[in-house]
């Protein structure tokens, strides 16, 4: 049965808001007016990314009997805020936690895999938003610049925790998933990286400028 409690909410509810914060502080390059202008459409992507990653995560470990749970990771709410200052994220504010008896590196992997393979599903969704804007271009420029944005900004956050998590060092997704099968972890962080790439090119950069 899929049960939250009322702390893994506020912990989510924090985590999100600082990892906004972040990703709109970098996105804005420390300037005032765009980072109230981004702000909430950061929001909307990191909204999606985060939360789904990590409930992707928790029904995962609930579908194979585990009992698992959003915990925060102090340290990393504030090292995710002084980094974004640099023009970078180590976006690492909690994770799920799972709680249970042994578990094989089958199991561990495929529940790893499910955050990143929901943010590439997301930034996909977002870019194929992109991609056929044309079908928008009737609304007003006022509302095609923030849904040109909305559409960019989370495709290229999704892109980029899709990959951050990836990384197979420490505790992150990327190591279980690569001790289960290195080949699934090499095609999977390899859409990702390549989504990454698309985030930083100039062909769908140029929306942002309508």
């Amino acid at each position: 049965m899929f049960k939250i409690s009322k702390k893994e909410v506020k912990d989510i509810l924090i985590a999100f808001v600082v990892i906004s914060l972040s990703f709109t502080i970098l996105y804005s390059n420390r300037n005032t007016d765009a980072f109230l202008l981004f702000l909430p459409m950061v929001m909307i992507g990191v909204g999606l990314g985060f939360i789904l990653h990590e409930l992707a995560h928790k029904f995962a470990a609930l579908h194979y009997g585990y009992w698992a749970e959003f915990e925060l990771w102090m340290p990393g709410l504030f090292i995710a805020l002084i980094s974004s200052f640099f023009g970078f994220i180590f976006a690492a504010p909690g994770a799920v936690v799972i709680y249970g008896n042994s578990m094989s590196k089958k199991v561990n992997g495929i529940i790893s895999i499910v955050g990143p393979i929901t943010n590439i599903i997301i930034a996909v969704i977002f870019l194929l938003g992109l991609l056929n804007f044309g079908i928008f271009t009737s609304l007003s420029n006022e509302i095609l610049f923030y849904l040109a944005n909305i559409f960019y900004l989370g495709f290229a956050v999704n892109a980029f925790l899709a990959l951050f998590n990836l990384l197979p060092i420490a505790v992150f997704d990327g190591k279980k998933v690569f001790d289960w099968n290195p080949i699934i972890w090499i095609v999977i962080t390899g859409i990702a990286g390549y989504l990454v790439y698309l985030s930083y090119t100039g062909g769908v950069t140029h929306l942002l400028t309508l």
